[in-house]
């Protein structure tokens, strides 16, 4: 029944097509035909990155839905740069661009803009703590800091504001090569800087991340983006713009905004000691039997498993992360899934530290040509979150650049964080492109610390 309609709905869309032009010689319905629909995006946390060895993004989720509603495979091309998704659309290196495409009147003989669109502005980044003083109009600028990455569309945009203001902003510069927006954000959170500026989308997905951040003054005029494909191909930009103008207001479309951009990320290691005077002495968790007998069964301290357990969900059974990783360990349901663990069973305690047990010691073994344990032990720890792919990366980096790919701290550690400059996540040693990695290294730092501590409690 599916084919049928599939063929039904290619036929109608070839009549469509030799209607609109008798000249256009590819578009949907050959695209149908082809059962392939190639798509040129970004590597950046809001279109396309992998974690946890998985495909993952807010344009990329987006375009897999409508992939998957036509029945096609998806193939993603990741270009170097903005410059360059114009470039290769037009060279033909793919069908659409799934990402934020200015609208520009200078591209319109070019492109034909279509699905999702947005109007996109720059925000101010401060600091929103108890006893700060949040900036509410742009005028209060004057006079204050504001730190900007050299180069960018955020040192011209400032430089414009202060011509408009008439002068009296403070710009200061950092390394553009060394630094990417979202570090800037990071510093405002920790209280390094005061403010900078970022665009509107990376400042709500990084606000997920740090709460102590307000993102709500805009310092821009208004910018539409949206996606775009050639202008040769006019039933694609036809059959995008009617699927987004029904599915902009479902339930799952919703759900997918509230993932990347309202949902909490991260973890705050500082709530481990509650929940460690909780239990009564020698007890860790209400499931210590089962992290003893998966434990000993694959040959894993089970006071580490707790600590994962502890870091991927606060001992929850029913926990799920923003990422869709489930239950007490943390599985992503395709890992589950090669484990032997699937549907609801996910979030039935046993089965999940099971399987959690068995996957972190493949895991360990992956590296056991290392010899150091505790080095295993702390690759493991980031493959677990991060996925074997970008360790994998940052070993290959560290090898290249004269570093020990066998020692974690110092070493792996230092360039699993810098797969988020464009430098070394393109660097041809690198499969698994851009990387968020902060956040895996504070991963493996807090578990081994909630580890040691579980030891010192329970011998």
């Amino acid at each position: 029944m599916f084919k049928l309609g599939r063929q039904l709905l290619i036929t109608q869309l070839i009549l469509i097509t030799c209607a609109c032009s008798r000249s256009t010689m590819y578009d949907f319905p050959q695209i149908l035909e082809r059962d392939t629909l190639t798509v040129i995006t970004l590597n950046t946390s809001t279109s396309y990155f992998i974690y946890r060895d998985q495909e993952m993004g807010y344009h990329y989720d987006m375009i897999r839905e409508f992939s998957d509603e036509h029945g096609l495979e998806l193939q993603v091309v990741v270009a170097r740069n903005v410059s360059s998704l114009v470039d290769m659309l037009r060279s033909n290196r793919g069908d659409l661009i799934a990402y934020n495409v200015p609208v520009e009147s200078a591209l319109k003989e070019q492109l034909l803009y279509c699905g999702p669109s947005d109007v996109s502005h720059q925000v101010l980044v401060q600091r929103a703590e108890r006893g700060d003083t949040l900036l509410r109009d742009v005028t209060e600028l004057i006079g204050k800091d504001i730190y900007v990455l050299r180069g960018s569309k955020y040192e011209q945009r400032m430089n414009n504001l202060n011509r408009e203001l008439g002068g009296g902003l403070r710009l200061r510069y950092l390394d553009g090569d060394t630094l990417v927006e979202e570090d800037l954000i990071r510093m405002v959170s920790r209280g390094e800087i005061r403010y900078t500026v970022a665009d509107g989308q990376v400042a709500r997905l990084n606000h997920t991340y740090f709460r102590n951040i307000d993102v709500g003054l805009v310092v821009s005029f208004d910018q539409r983006t949206s996606w775009a494909v050639r202008r040769e191909t006019p039933v694609l930009a036809d059959s995008l713009n009617a699927w987004f103008a029904r599915v902009n207001r479902a339930p799952h479309y919703l759900r997918l905004t509230k993932r990347y951009f309202e949902e909490a990320k991260g973890f705050h290691a500082e709530n481990a000691s509650t929940f460690i005077a909780m239990f009564a002495p020698g007890q860790l968790s209400p499931w210590d039997s089962y992290f003893k007998e998966y434990g000993k069964q694959f040959g894993v301290d089970w006071r580490l498993l707790a600590s994962v357990a502890f870091h991927e969900s606060t001992f929850d059974p029913d926990g799920r992360s923003w990422a869709g990783a489930g239950g007490l360990m943390g599985l992503m349901p395709a890992t589950a899934a090669s484990l032997g663990l699937s549907g609801t069973d996910l979030f039935l305690p046993e089965k999940n530290i099971r399987a959690g047990a068995q996957y972190l010691k493949r895991l360990i073994d992956t590296f056991a040509s290392v010899g150091n344990e505790m080095e295993q032990v702390k690759l493991a720890l980031a493959s677990y979150n991060g996925g074997m792919g970008h360790v994998g990366d940052a070993r290959a980096l560290a090898e290249k650049y004269g570093a020990n790919k066998d020692v974690w701290d110092g070493n792996v550690e230092r360039f699993i964080q810098l797969k988020r400059l464009e430098q070394y996540y393109n660097d041809p040693v690198c499969k698994a492109g851009y990387f968020r990695g902060d956040e895996t290294v504070n991963y493996v730092h807090d578990v081994v610390t909630l580890w040691q501590a579980y030891r010192e409690r329970v011998k």
